[in-house]
């Protein structure tokens, strides 16, 4: 299994320090053209006296070739190939771990500098594959039920860094070029909340629709948010792709300790986002709901018919998914006939729902269970570890 918002004034102006050439001191500044949409990919070509759709060429040897090195590129002149060389660069992360589950999930730690990894999960199912990807360092949010929030959060991924995780996967899956695919969907549900970084995650959303590159569908890349309000109200007009929520609870007082975002976008708030985004869509357009069943917590029969009430007529599918455990939490999964009862009573509210099953949890790839290696800004870690013995010394 193994495998080796951009302008176009910053198109051409991102750069990375490679070091130095051997004949000079003074440090190359290249500019890293994996993370490039196609606006920006053609600005760069314009700016170095080079024809538009050199831009296609280019992010068809990238994306669909999974070619990084400007040698291989042999549709391009020798001239236009050197000079690449000189002013650009395709980054790429290093696979620093990987990992396969019993049920054929496999996760990958990827480094994206010398003190942080984030990690990447591929989910094979009969007709489609799905992968995992992350959109920061950690995560801000601190929702009290997972995993990534209590590692802190570093910053925000860069373009190349979210695209980065679809190229390495390809390689790694062995499915160059694109007709080989065998990732057909593609989610925004790993560490970091995608919304709060959209100068970076649009781009990639669209990089990932381009027939220059990975040709998804609109309905197969799905941005998840905890409800970043305003963020959710630009995706129609930026990228137009599914949407799934992580709303986790039926009303403001629970959801305020789930979800502590809430307490700034609340249920008052975000519905009627949800409901602005399924406007004026097509037939079939929906906004997914992701549900964490927590044993007595948010699983009571109460909190269905409160749930079914809050969604109305919103067009929606309902994701119940099972908790999954991480170190030092006192939260439990819901056990399967709590889990049964309250679908039951979201159907019979006229609801589509599904349960979730649990993928990957064997090694730590589950909904919720997404670490990396975070070096941590906010001081959370070690808040939380000062509350862990503090409530096992009272």
């Amino acid at each position: 299994m193994r495998s080796p918002l951009m302008t176009e004034q910053n198109a051409v102006t991102q750069t990375t320090d490679l070091g130095s050439e051997s004949n000079s001191s003074t440090p190359v500044q290249k500019v890293d053209l994996l993370g490039m949409d196609r606006q920006a990919m053609e600005a760069f070509f314009k700016s170095i006296g080079e024809k538009p759709f050199r831009a296609g060429q280019v992010m068809k040897w990238i994306h669909q070739f999974g070619v990084s090195d400007f040698d291989e590129m042999t549709n391009l002149s020798k001239a236009l190939r050197e000079n690449l060389k000189s002013v650009a660069t395709v980054r790429t992360p290093k696979i620093v771990a990987e990992q396969l589950s019993e049920d054929g999930t496999i996760k990958w730690l990827l480094e994206v500098d010398n003190k942080n990894s984030i990690e990447t999960v591929f989910i094979p199912e009969k007709n489609r594959g799905t992968l995992c990807i992350s959109s920061q360092v950690g995560c801000a949010l601190d929702c009290s039920f997972c995993s990534t929030g209590k590692q802190g959060f570093n910053r925000n991924l860069e373009n190349w860094e979210i695209i980065a995780q679809m190229w390495v996967a390809n390689k790694a899956l062995g499915c160059l070029p694109k007709e080989e695919r065998r990732i057909t969907n593609v989610v925004f549900m790993g560490m970091g909340e995608p919304l709060l970084n959209v100068k970076h995650t649009f781009p990639a959303a669209r990089i990932l629709m381009d027939d220059f590159a990975y040709g998804l569908s609109k309905r197969r890349v799905t941005i998840s948010t905890a409800g970043v309000v305003p963020a959710i109200d630009m995706i129609k007009a930026e990228v137009d792709v599914s949407l799934a929520i992580s709303l986790h609870a039926p009303n403001n007082e629970l959801r305020n300790i789930l979800v502590p975002i809430n307490e700034k976008y609340p249920l008052e708030l975000l519905m009627p986002s949800l409901h602005r985004f399924v406007e004026g869509g097509h037939s079939k357009k929906h906004v997914t709901v992701e549900y964490v069943m927590i044993d007595h917590i948010n699983d009571r029969i109460e909190h269905a018919h409160q749930l079914v009430e809050l969604l109305g007529d919103l067009p929606c599918k309902v994701n119940l998914i099972p908790f999954n455990p991480f170190p030092n939490t006192d939260y439990k999964r819901s056990s399967n006939n709590a889990i049964h009862r309250f679908r039951d009573v979201l159907e019979n509210g006229g609801l589509n729902v599904t349960v979730r099953k649990t993928r990957g949890d064997d090694i730590d790839a589950a909904c919720g269970q997404l670490a990396g290696k975070v070096k941590d800004r906010t001081k959370r870690t070690l808040h939380h570890v000062e509350m862990n013995l503090k409530q096992k010394t009272n």
